[in-house]
C-alpha cells in the first residue's frame, strides 16, 4: 500500500503521477533499456514508500541507482521533470530524493539549479527528538501567532529553541564539540559532496577522470580531519583517538535522533564489542553480509596495506597497476573509496560500507525493507558520531603509509625565483556564536487545505559559531611581472599541553584557508584578502521559503531570480573559517606560499571541449581546481627538514590569536565603537 504522508497535493503533481508511464515513454529516454528496466522492477515491488533508506544497503543503493539512471537517460528536460515528478508520487521518498539530487548535479540541462538546503527537507536528521517533538506539538495545538525575532523582521509562525545534544547529555568527554559535528551547514557539506561525487558513480556512467576523483577523496577526508583537531585543541583535546578492531570501542554514540516514521537511531554504548559474537548476539542475520563486517574490514584493511607497501594493486584479469606514478594517489584513493574507476573494487573491498555498519552499531534487518541504520550510514547523519572521524583517520593513515615512499620537497623545489614574500597581517580574530533559523515546516504533517494557504511555519533557532569579519594583506616583492599562485593554511601551533609542533609533524593537520590566482606587479605588491573571499567556503545556504519567494518573485516579473552562485555547489560553511579559539586566545599559525602559476590542464581540455565556461564548478569538469599543484601542495608530502619551509623567500609563517567572545560583547563594543 503505498504510503501518502510525503505525497505533493499539487494538481499537476497528482495528475502526471497518476497519468505518466514509462513504459509508454520508452523512446523518451537516450537508452530505452534503462526506461524498461526500471518499470520492469517497478512491477516486482520496490522499497515502499514510508521506510527508511540508506545508500549502505546494497539492495536500496540498486534501486537509488536505477532511478538515477532513468532520470540522467531522459532525453530532454519535459522528460526529465514528467519522470521526476511520477517518481515524487509513486517511489520511496529518500531513494527519490537521492537520486534526483544527483541527476540534477549531473543533467548537462539542470546546471544552475539549486538545490534547497538539505536540512530543511530532512529536519528529521540535522534537529533533535526534543525539537521534532516540540513541532509535532505545536501544530496539535496550532494557533495563529505572530512573531517579532531580532534581525528576522516579522515571522507568521512558530520559534523552537533548538540545542546541541551536549547540552542534555554527558555520554564522555566528545559531547562538549556537539557545535561542531552537529552544526547543519558542515553535515550539509559533506551531504552534497557525496552528491556531486557518490562512491558508486563514475566508470562509463560518468566520467570524473578531469575531476582526480581518487585524489579529491583523500583531500576531502584529510581537511575534515584537520578541521576537526582545530577545532578540539580549542577545547583543550588533543589527537583523534586511534582505535584496534580488537578492542573494545571506547567512544559511545547516542544519536538524539528519530526517523520520520518513529523509529530511533540505533545507539553504540561506550567501550562496544565489534567482534561478531556480540555485535550479532540475539539477532537473525543468515547470509546477511553486514553481520559479518568485523572479518571484512579487516580483511580489506589489510589487503591494501599489503598493496601499498608492493607498490602495485591487481586487476581482475592479474595485471599490474603501479602507485609510483604522478597518479599513483589518485589509482589509491579510487581503490579505498571502491568506486567504479578502482583498478579491483572486489578484491580491495568497500571498507567504508560493512566499517560504517560494524562501528554504527546498527541492528541487522529482518528483511530488505526494514532497516534500521546508524548515523554513520547517513550522509546527513555521518559527523555528528566521533566514530566518523576515528574510522576515517585509520583510512588516512593508508595515504600516509604511501606518502611515506615519496621524496620530500628540497628548498630550490619550493623556491620562487625572484619572490619573496616580506610579511603577512591579519585583523584581530574573533569568533562568537550567534543565531541561524532553519525552517522545520517538513517535520510536520499538514492537510491539502493547510498546504495551499501555507499556515503552518515552524522553524528552530540556533546558536552556531561565526566570526568577526577581517581582512589579511601578504606583501609581495616581484623582480617582474608575473602570475602566481597564492596558498594560505591555517594550522595549530601547539598541541593540548602547550608542547610547539614543528611542521614534520603537523604537516596534516594544516586547514586549507584561501588559494587564489593573482597577477604580481614588477616591485612590491599588497595582496588584500577578506574573509568573505575564499572559494572553498560556502555562506549559508539560502531557505527554501525564501527560495520559493524568489522564483514566484521573478515570474511574476518582480526582478530576475537570483542565488549566490557556489550555492549551487557544495563548500565548507564560512562560519566554521576559523575555530573557535578562547576567551584568552588560542593560538594558531598560518602558513602562506606564492608558487609561480601552473594551469589545471584538465579541466581546460574538458571546458574547451564542450564549448562551454562553467560559472561555478561542474562534476566531471575539473573546475574546481585554481591551478595544476597536487591538492594540499606543500604539505602532501613528508616533510623531513621543517626549516626548509621556514627558509624560502617565497613562504611566510604567521602567528595569531583566535579570541572567542559572547556576541552581545561584540554588539556592544561595535556600538561604541560608532
Amino acid at each position: 500500500m503505498k504510503s501518502k504522508q510525503f505525497l505533493s497535493y499539487y494538481k499537476e503533481y497528482v495528475q502526471i503521477g497518476q497519468n505518466y508511464n514509462i513504459s509508454e515513454h520508452q523512446n523518451d529516454y537516450t537508452n530505452p533499456q534503462v526506461a524498461q528496466y526500471y518499470y520492469q522492477i517497478y512491477q516486482y515491488g520496490l522499497l515502499p514508500r514510508g521506510q527508511v533508506f540508506s545508500i549502505f544497503y546494497q539492495e536500496q543503493l540498486q534501486q537509488a541507482i536505477a532511478l538515477y539512471r532513468l532520470f540522467y537517460a531522459a532525453r530532454d528536460y519535459q522528460t526529465f521533470y514528467n519522470t521526476a515528478i511520477w517518481a515524487r508520487q509513486n517511489v520511496n521518498e529518500g531513494v527519490y530524493l537521492y537520486a534526483l539530487s544527483v541527476a540534477i548535479v549531473h543533467r548537462p540541462d539542470t546546471y544552475g539549479i539549486v538545490l534547497p538546503p538539505i536540512y530543511e527537507v530532512y529536519p528529521y536528521y540535522f534537529f533533535n527528538n526534543e525539537v521534532i517533538q516540540q513541532a509535532y506539538r505545536y501544530k496539535q495545538q496550532y494557533y495563529p501567532q505572530r512573531q517579532q525575532n531580532e534581525g528576522q523582521g516579522s515571522y507568521n509562525g512558530y520559534t523552537i529553541n533548538a540545542n546541541y545534544s551536549g547540552y542534555y547529555l554527558n555520554l564522555n568527554p566528545e559531547q562538549s564539540l556537539s557545535y561542531f559535528t552537529e552544526d547543519v551547514g558542515i553535515n550539509s557539506f559533506y551531504y552534497y559532496y557525496n552528491i556531486y561525487y557518490p562512491y558508486w558513480l563514475g566508470g562509463q556512467d560518468f566520467d570524473y577522470s578531469h575531476d582526480r576523483r581518487g585524489e579529491l577523496f583523500y583531500y576531502v577526508y584529510q581537511q575534515i580531519l584537520a578541521r576537526y583537531y582545530l577545532e578540539r585543541i580549542s577545547n583543550g583535546f588533543g589527537e583523534i583517538p586511534f582505535y584496534n578492531w580488537e578492542v573494545p570501542f571506547q567512544t559511545g554514540y547516542y544519536p538524539s535522533l528519530q526517523y520520520s516514521n518513529g523509529l530511533p537511531f540505533p545507539v553504540r554504548p561506550n567501550y562496544a564489542n565489534l567482534y561478531e559474537y556480540f555485535y550479532n548476539y540475539g539477532q537473525r542475520y543468515g547470509s546477511n553480509r553486514y553481520a559479518y563486517s568485523y572479518t571484512r574490514v579487516q580483511d580489506f584493511e589489510r589487503r591494501i596495506r599489503d598493496a601499498i607497501d608492493r607498490g602495485y594493486v591487481y586487476t581482475p584479469d592479474g595485471q599490474q597497476v603501479y602507485f609510483n606514478t604522478q597518479e599513483g594517489i589518485n589509482i589509491l584513493g579510487n581503490l579505498i573509496e571502491s568506486n567504479p574507476d578502482s583498478p579491483n573494487s572486489q578484491y580491495y573491498g568497500a571498507i567504508q560500507v560493512y566499517a560504517r555498519h560494524l562501528l554504527g552499531y546498527s541492528y541487522q534487518p529482518l528483511n530488505q525493507y526494514q532497516v534500521a541504520p546508524s548515523a554513520l550510514e547517513h550522509y546527513e547523519t555521518s559527523l555528528r558520531d566521533p566514530a566518523f572521524y576515528q574510522f576515517y583517520k585509520r583510512v588516512v593513515l593508508f595515504f600516509q603509509l604511501y606518502q611515506s615512499n615519496l621524496t620530500s620537497y628540497t628548498e630550490q623545489d619550493l623556491t620562487y625565483q625572484g619572490v619573496e614574500v616580506t610579511n603577512v597581517q591579519f585583523d584581530r580574530l574573533v569568533t562568537f556564536f550567534d543565531y541561524f533559523y532553519s525552517d522545520l515546516s517538513n517535520a510536520v504533517f499538514v492537510t491539502p487545505q493547510e498546504y495551499d494557504t501555507d499556515k503552518v511555519q515552524v522553524r528552530a533557532r540556533q546558536y552556531r559559531l561565526n566570526h568577526k569579519a577581517f581582512t589579511y594583506r601578504i606583501y609581495v616583492n616581484s623582480n617582474q611581472e608575473q602570475q602566481a599562485s597564492v596558498r594560505v593554511y591555517i594550522g595549530p601551533k601547539y598541541d593540548e599541553y602547550g608542547r610547539y609542533v614543528n611542521f614534520t609533524q603537523n604537516r596534516l593537520n594544516f586547514v586549507h584557508f584561501d588559494h587564489f590566482r593573482y597577477s604580481l606587479q614588477k616591485g612590491e605588491n599588497v595582496i588584500e584578502r577578506n574573509s568573505r573571499q575564499s572559494y572553498f567556503y560556502q555562506n549559508d545556504r539560502t531557505s527554501y521559503r525564501e527560495l520559493y519567494q524568489r522564483v514566484l518573485g521573478a515570474l511574476e516579473g518582480n526582478g530576475a531570480f537570483t542565488v549566490d552562485s557556489n550555492e549551487a555547489y557544495f563548500g565548507f560553511p564560512r562560519r566554521f573559517l576559523l575555530p573557535r579559539g578562547s576567551y584568552g586566545g588560542t593560538e594558531y599559525q598560518f602558513y602562506v606560499i606564492v608558487n609561480p602559476y601552473v594551469p589545471y590542464q584538465q579541466g581546460q581540455q574538458q571546458q574547451q571541449s564542450q564549448g562551454q565556461k562553467f560559472y561555478y564548478p561542474r562534476a566531471g569538469s575539473g573546475g574546481l581546481y585554481v591551478d595544476g599543484y597536487p591538492l594540499g601542495y606543500p604539505f602532501d608530502r613528508p616533510i623531513r627538514f621543517d626549516q626548509v619551509y621556514y627558509n624560502i623567500p617565497n613562504s611566510y609563517v604567521y602567528s595569531a590569536r583566535i579570541y572567542h567572545r559572547d556576541v552581545s560583547d561584540i554588539n556592544s563594543s561595535n556600538a561604541s565603537n560608532q
